[in-house]
């Protein structure tokens, strides 16, 4: 039976088709029948307990320059639908955190992937620390004594802000790296969380691994290269995707997460692993979809909208 599903990103006219997930998604959803609406996350209303947004209808078209027609807006409450998917991108911050309270309010008569509690309480560099021994060594501090104690035990060493995304402000420092002071305090300034802190990796040169799980079970993965002069392998950053086959560890590592996932609604999951450790968990607009198939290996939206029919059929 068809669903009708509103989905919340960011504006679509501007997202990059050729990779992006949410797109994939929607394409699959509209192929199978379903009836997409469209909505930005400042359009939404919580009145008296009720919540609702300004929606469009929505069709895509895998075109480049020509990808979307949207209907004329109306506001409807966001119980009418069956599913929403949450889909807009980080940054992870209070805005974002607003919205996973606010669409708590439609379930559970509203489907809503992934589960907004459950993307609030499970921040992509602080719910992998749940596994420490599947992590690398990890510190999450801005304390400058802990992280010089953490250097001076592991040398060379990996910072980035704790809700940093797309490969922004990672820096490596190695163990005699005179800029360590001065990137302290840039950090210092710039950022109020906590950062990561982590030992670098040297088999990031090999790759950066994004696995993809739906629904706890493993659904495909691709190997991001990094440029030759760059230490992310983010595709947004240059970096190259690659086919890849899992390795007995990574298969661990998936089965070790599978049941938490399922346990917090997290449907929709990317995990990212360098050289058999596990360094990321993402769940609020995880991607790598497109680059899967485009490699050659399954149809993950297909597998995405199996899982979400057969729970609103439940």
């Amino acid at each position: 039976m068809p669903l009708t599903v509103a989905v919340q990103m960011d504006p679509i006219e501007r997202i990059n088709i050729r990779g992006d997930s949410t797109f994939a998604i929607l394409l699959e959803a509209q192929r199978r029948g379903h009836a997409l609406s469209y909505y930005t996350p400042d359009r939404m209303a919580l009145r008296d307990g009720t919540v609702t947004t300004s929606v469009q209808a929505l069709q895509v078209r895998d075109t480049v320059g020509d990808h979307v027609t949207l209907g004329e807006p109306r506001r409807v409450a966001l119980t009418d639908f069956d599913v929403v998917l949450l889909r807009q991108d980080p940054p992870f911050d209070l805005a974002y955190i607003t919205t996973t309270h606010v669409l708590e309010r439609v379930q559970p008569k509203t489907l809503v992937v992934n589960d907004p509690a459950n993307v609030r309480n499970a921040p992509e560099k602080v719910f992998v620390t749940e596994f420490p021994d599947l992590m690398p060594p990890t510190l999450v501090t801005r304390d400058l004594a802990e992280i010089k104690a953490f250097r001076a035990e592991h040398g060379d060493i990996v910072m980035k802000p704790l809700y940093g995304h797309g490969g922004g402000a990672v820096f490596r420092v190695t163990r005699d790296d005179l800029n360590f002071g001065s990137l302290y305090d840039m950090f210092a300034a710039t950022f109020r969380e906590p950062w990561v802190v982590q030992t670098f990796l040297p088999a990031v040169k090999q790759g950066d691994k994004r696995i993809i799980l739906v629904d706890g079970e493993f659904a495909g993965a691709v190997n991001r290269i990094p440029a030759d002069d760059d230490l992310r392998s983010n595709m947004v950053r240059g970096g190259a995707a690659k086919a890849t086959e899992l390795t007995a560890r990574e298969r661990h590592i998936c089965e070790r997460l599978g049941p938490a996932l399922r346990q917090r609604g997290l449907l929709f999951v990317g995990i990212d692993v360098i050289g058999g450790w596990l360094t990321e968990i993402n769940v609020t607009s995880p991607t790598g979809i497109r680059a899967v198939k485009n490699l050659g290996g399954p149809d993950i939206a297909a597998l995405i909208w199996d899982k979400i029919e057969a729970k609103r059929k439940t």
